[in-house]
């Protein structure tokens, strides 16, 4: 019986491949404006935390629709930066996957504060972000590779103001506002889920 097990481990562990979470700035196929671009897009940690950071700023409404994204891709370009010059920043995913709990708690909830506070905490998280994707850049040209991310985080974070500044012009403000909440319980509780993978 232990032959047997002995046998069928190692064959399992010689036919498994890795399962990477972004596709290879290294591989080919990708150019390196392509690999910063699809980077945040292929990671369901980034999604769900940039859609998070757009819902929240539509639900505090006035400047934090600019501020809280703004302080999310400004500060994400500085963590990149901080990993290509080589600072260390041993809990990065740890950091990535609370802020998709965080973030999408304060949808959730709702959480009313300040444009410069949801900057503070947004931009907080951002850098944690920002210092994966430099991680992570392989051998992608930095300028064409930091354009694409930046280009792709604006976007989802564009596509979470639309769809909470959307929502309640569809379903009505109460209406509205209760589906973005649910929305936000969903990406914490989807954060949750991550850490236990």
């Amino acid at each position: 019986m232990k032959k047997i097990t002995r046998i069928c481990v190692s064959v399992t562990a010689l036919a498994a491949s890795p399962v990477f979470a972004h596709p290879s700035p290294i591989a080919p196929t990708h150019n390196s404006f392509w690999a910063g671009f699809t980077h945040p897009l292929t990671g369901a940690d980034h999604i769900l935390a940039m859609v998070a950071v757009g819902l929240w700023a539509a639900m505090l409404g006035g400047r934090a629709l600019i501020t809280v994204p703004a302080a999310f891709v400004g500060v994400m370009v500085l963590g990149f930066l901080s990993a290509l010059f080589g600072m260390p920043l041993p809990t990065v995913e740890p950091f990535i996957l609370a802020s998709v709990v965080v973030l999408g708690l304060a949808v959730a909830l709702a959480l009313p504060v300040s444009p410069t506070v949801g900057a503070l905490i947004a931009g907080f998280f951002a850098f944690f972000h920002g210092h994966a994707h430099g991680g992570e850049m392989g051998n992608a040209v930095f300028f064409a590779y930091g354009a694409g991310f930046v280009l792709a985080t604006s976007s989802l974070h564009a596509a979470g103001i639309s769809l909470g500044c959307g929502a309640s012009r569809w379903m009505g403000h109460a209406h509205g506002r209760l589906s973005i909440r649910l929305a936000g319980g969903a990406t914490a509780l989807g954060g949750l889920l991550l850490m236990a993978i």
